[in-house]
């Protein structure tokens, strides 16, 4: 627990319209028009990826183009993520809960398609988004998620979130209960959290055959809470 003065600190910016690029990624607004059509197509594939989401899945993509026309806001801020290798839409993220008074910001309504996952794009659209929110002034950038769901808390811990706790019964989605388990990090743990993104990203952590030669995992590992139980 710290109580200290924060000298000469101010409110940072909301997100704006800025394109957020990396090597492998590009995260644009999320736009009906120009990423629905796409999208909705990528996920037809796998329903079940829906399960955690509190809306979805889309049979038509009519339903899915009017989802994002009627969502698409200041908070949740929504991104669509470009997979660079093919352009097209792999994915979406969106910066949510933003609190500037507080300098706090959420990364969440994440949903990558069966052509993201488990690759490393979609762990650099992460980093791009955390590497926005702290170089913008923000102090603590959260990660939240069903308890149940254990691939995303293992996930957010993977990815340098320290646990913090468990909301019980705190919604109720689908007509399921939701206890939800909460994740942060915070801007004292930036520097080093960027340092192990980066070697984790780059090139030349890779063989030949794209397999990594060192986790992401074992890097954060080391900047994250002392009493951050692993899962």
């Amino acid at each position: 627990m710290t109580d200290h003065p924060l000298a000469n600190w101010t409110p940072p910016p909301a997100p704006d319209a800025q394109t957020l690029t990396g090597q492998y990624v590009q995260l644009e607004r999320l736009c009906a028009d120009q990423h629905g059509a796409d999208l909705h197509s990528a996920n037809s594939s796998d329903p079940q990826h829906w399960f955690y989401l509190p809306y979805g899945p889309f049979p038509s993509l009519a339903g899915y183009h009017r989802w994002i026309k009627e969502t698409a806001a200041e908070d949740p801020y929504f991104y669509a993520i470009r997979d660079l290798s093919t352009q097209l839409p792999a994915g979406v993220a969106a910066f949510m809960r933003i609190k500037l008074s507080a300098g706090s910001i959420q990364v969440g309504h994440v949903n990558f398609t069966p052509a993201l996952q488990r690759k490393v794009g979609a762990t650099e659209a992460i980093y791009l988004m955390m590497k926005w929110a702290f170089e913008s002034g923000y102090r603590r950038f959260e990660w939240k998620c069903d308890a149940a769901n254990i691939p995303s808390r293992r996930a957010a811990q993977r990815l340098g979130f320290s646990y913090e706790g468990l909301f019980r019964q705190a919604s109720v989605v689908k007509g399921r209960n939701r206890d939800t388990a909460w994740f942060a990090c915070i801007d004292a743990e930036w520097p080093a959290l960027q340092s192990a993104y980066q070697t984790w990203l780059s090139p030349r952590n890779f063989d030949a055959h794209g397999q990594q030669i060192e986790r992401l995992g074992d890097l954060t590992q080391l900047v994250r809470a002392a009493n951050d139980p692993e899962l």
